[in-house]
């Protein structure tokens, strides 16, 4: 398969991009042509930031799932679309060649229907990185069904949450699953979720662990018994296809939660036809992607980064995806090594801080492994530091393969800001420059845009995009006034990222960081507010601040300054039990690393929490902390200063 849309030089790119600027529209039409429509595009682009409302591709007619699997079929259909590790490296490897894919997600949807799923029903699924997930997600996509994926590692009450927001009525789970050396009872946590939950009809549940579960008649069912029913009777109907649900362009295609400011979590909805063509494109540019090449992306499909990079992009570019159920340090710190030699990957995507906990391990991990099969490595979740993109591209690329230092976000449904492998130049810390499409704007608190430089030639500002890319969000689900307030009404006519970034005088960003409430913790986002209600939920808490600071592995870390009413108590006893409030509500991925009590919090005469002086005593910094003269108690702030931990 040939992508007639690939860039293959600077100049290419350079074109590209132009072209891209001058008339999206002619642009875009041209890359879509590649794809499988039912009925191609009356209109290719209309929108309006101030609504907001963006539609691509309107009037065209689809179904992802035909892109991603039945266009390959005649070609491809033997070749592996997905190969799985599982957590046990003793335990058989399954290679799923398009074909069987095919058959599987057939099946599926026709157990969906089986179910009572219909078009645009919201399905949950809280799986285990199994190749059942896949077929779950993308058996959705084949009956027209809106799935939204919640990452295992969340609690019940966060899923209970997320359920109410979508008025989900269907769930996909299992009875547990393998992540290093711990079980995860998946099914029990779900059945917490749906104490007094009213909308749910069916939950399929898939064996994984053989964990004993508790199976509700007429409410939950075995995904193996509805799987062989559904077999049976395609069979009989004399083929193995279902039907695939015909879609209009921006029918939404899943939600995705990501984490607020404000303590909710929001569901971002992506659309049907600018996600499919968007992460199409960015996955064979960015990656440079060549026919036959072994793709491996690290990433859990909880989050967007598995949605886009192990199942729609590399599908529907007819793709191998590599997808792996454990963690990179067990059984031991060289396990991604071994499966990059085991697979001969050619592609290798994680995260900064997988690659920072890595070189925690120094080099003996990687003795023995050969590693030659490497082509391209890339970044994702948060910017990379300097030390571990160098550590990176000398002890696993061999200085011989390009490093991609990807910027995006659950919210842009695909890659934004980045270099082409092997293509445009990397820059180690940079993301370096837009994709085609994407407009990228340096503006201050006003929103002006950022003209001066600083001693270094950069400018500085809030990070804020001109014009829509097809994968934009659509809206947050059942909300819309949240995102138009969240990303669009910052700064009048732009799409306003949240971040900060620098750019050089070559034009290439890098990234710096969140300028809002929200964390970045191992490249999932966290936001402070969702933190500080889990905390306040402890009985002996009366009040909390939550802020980030640097840490070596996770690159934030989560510093909670706690005034807690039981002053005569154990504090180490109370810090335990405030980490597994934390834990319950949210999940473990939220728990603080460092919670300090304190008598009083830096409040101003209004009663607004300081966080900017909180953050910098938690970064360790205690003398120049600003103006303090406006807070109502300004000798809190020494009394935090000392007691810093």
């Amino acid at each position: 398969m040939s992508y007639p849309y690939q860039i293959t030089s600077l100049e290419q790119y350079q074109e590209a991009y132009k072209k891209s600027l001058e008339d999206p529209e002619k642009f875009w039409q041209a890359v879509a042509e590649n794809f499988q429509w039912r009925k191609k595009w009356d209109n290719v682009l209309s929108w309006n930031f101030s609504q907001p409302k963006v539609e691509w591709f309107s009037g065209a007619k689809l179904n992802i799932t035909e892109n991603c699997i039945d266009r390959h079929l005649a070609v491809m259909g033997d070749k592996p679309a997905i190969i799985w590790e599982p957590n046990n490296p003793e335990e058989r490897t399954r290679v799923v060649t398009y074909n069987r894919l095919h058959k599987r997600v057939c099946q599926f949807a026709q157990v969906l229907k089986n179910n009572g799923v219909k078009k645009g029903d919201r399905v949950c699924i809280y799986m285990g990185m199994v190749p059942e997930l896949a077929y779950a997600i993308l058996g959705c996509a084949r009956i027209g069904a809106i799935h939204s994926v919640i990452f295992g590692g969340f609690s019940a009450q966060s899923i209970a949450d997320r359920l109410d927001d979508a008025q989900a009525e269907f769930i996909v789970t299992c009875d547990g699953a393998y992540r290093g050396g711990k079980d995860i009872p998946l099914k029990s946590v779900i059945d917490d979720a749906l104490i007094g939950n009213k909308t749910i009809k069916k939950v399929i549940v898939y064996t994984r662990t053989r964990t004993p579960v508790s199976m509700i008649k007429g409410r939950d069912v075995w995904w193996e018994d509805e799987m062989l029913f559904a077999e049976d009777q395609l069979e009989k109907e004399g083929t193995i296809n279902f039907p695939a649900a015909e879609m209009d362009a921006e029918d939404p295609l899943f939600i995705l939660y990501t984490s607020g400011s404000t303590g909710k979590p929001k569901g971002v909805v992506h659309s049907c036809a600018g996600y499919m063509v968007w992460t199409t494109y960015t996955f064979v540019n960015v990656f440079n992607y060549q026919p036959g090449d072994i793709h491996f992306c690290t990433a859990d499909i909880g989050w967007i980064t598995g949605h886009s990079y192990i199942v729609y992009g590399p599908l529907s570019a007819g793709a191998t995806s590599v997808m792996f159920e454990g963690i990179p340090t067990w059984p031991d710190a060289g396990r991604f090594w071994d499966i990059v030699d085991k697979y001969k990957v050619n592609i290798l995507y994680t995260a900064p801080t997988a690659i920072r906990s890595l070189m925690g391990f120094g080099n003996g991990p990687l003795q023995g492994k050969h590693l030659d099969s490497l082509k391209i490595l890339g970044t994702v979740g948060e910017p990379i530091n300097e030390e571990a993109w160098h550590w990176y591209d000398e002890n696993v690329g061999k200085k011989k393969c390009p490093i991609v230092d990807t910027w995006w976000q659950t919210e842009t449904g695909g890659i934004l800001i980045s270099n082409l492998a092997g293509v445009t130049p990397s820059r180690p810390g940079w993301a370096t420059l837009p994709l085609p499409g994407v407009q990228p704007l340096l503006v201050d608190d006003q929103g002006n845009e950022v003209q001066d430089k600083d001693e270094n030639g950069y400018r500085k500002g809030n990070l804020c995009i001109k014009a829509p890319w097809p994968s934009i969000l659509r809206t947050t689900y059942g909300d819309h006034e949240r995102c138009r307030t969240n990303y669009f009404a910052a700064y009048p006519n732009l799409y306003f990222t949240g971040d900060g970034a620098l750019q050089d005088e070559a034009g290439n960003f890098r990234i710096t960081g969140r300028v809002d409430d929200v964390l970045n913790v191992s490249g999932h986002r966290i936001g402070t507010a969702e933190v500080e209600n889990a905390i306040n939920m402890h009985a002996g808490v009366v009040e909390s601040a939550v802020v980030g600071y640097p840490h070596d592995v996770k690159g934030q870390g989560i510093y909670a300054f706690v005034i807690d009413s039981n002053t005569h108590g154990d504090e180490e006893l109370t810090r335990k039990d405030i980490l597994q409030t934390v834990t319950r509500i949210i999940g473990p991925i939220a728990k603080p690393d460092k919670i300090q009590f304190v008598n009083g919090l830096p409040k101003t005469r209004s009663g607004k929490i300081m966080r900017r002086i909180l953050r910098k005593i938690a970064e360790g910094e205690t003398e120049n902390l600003g103006d303090i003269t406006t807070l109502l108690d300004p000798a809190i702030v020494a009394e935090i200063s000392k007691g810093r931990v």
